[in-house]
């Protein structure tokens, strides 16, 4: 920007005569470089102050749905930590989804599933996760959006956490291979979130689970 700006000046300060034999290069650069520096202290300035435009200020509507959300994630994330942390040795016995009975979600292209395990009412261990008494039968599942999070956390029972303050999170297996890198995406904004409310992330894949 700053050469092309410049390049009227230079030609407009030497003119080329046919008539009169062409001055040495060193005694053109000579008397050129004091009015390219001049001119340069005058374009510069406004060349880069033209680079330098702050952007422009978010609307106030705008404003007020950030400050409303990070409000609600504060609230969330109050009411998370009334659940007590995990104890690792119990959810990382656990081999199979269809076993976990904390809250876990199924991240797919375009939304999420939220699966939510009720407790059960009946508090005696007899037939407990059998035939009578499955888990899977205590279970509600949501399609919520990554937005939804913590309102969606918010509203599960203190009593659907009884591994403690851990979520899992898996990959939906019926994908099509080219959506894959963006479900790959959106897991990561997901653990994302729930880190920034508090609540430890155990990533479930085909080979194998871990902490996050």
């Amino acid at each position: 920007m700053l050469v092309e700006a410049l390049m009227p000046v230079t030609a407009a300060l030497v003119p080329v005569d046919t008539a009169s034999p062409s001055p040495s290069r060193s005694s053109c650069r000579g008397r050129l470089l004091p009015l390219l520096l001049a001119a340069a202290g005058v374009l510069l300035p406004a060349a880069l102050a033209g680079c330098n435009r702050s952007a422009p200020a978010r609307p106030s509507g705008e404003r007020a749905v950030v400050a409303q959300q990070q409000q609600l994630n504060d609230e969330v994330r109050r009411e998370l930590e009334l659940i007590p942390l995990p104890s690792k040795n119990r959810y990382m016995a656990i081999r199979s989804l269809s076993s976990w009975e904390n809250p876990y979600i199924t991240v797919q292209g375009e939304m999420l599933t939220l699966h939510v395990t009720l407790a059960d009412a009946n508090t005696s261990a007899l037939g407990q996760g059998g035939m009578l008494r499955p888990v899977g039968a205590r279970r509600q599942n949501l399609d919520i959006r990554a937005g939804e999070i913590p309102a969606a956390l918010n509203a599960v029972p203190q009593s659907a956490w009884p591994y403690g303050r851990v979520l899992a999170v898996e990959e939906a297996h019926d994908a099509p291979m080219s959506a894959r890198p963006q479900i790959r995406r959106n897991l990561e904004g997901v653990m994302r979130s729930l880190s920034d409310l508090g609540v430890v992330v155990y990533e479930w894949n085909e080979g194998g689970a871990g902490p996050r």
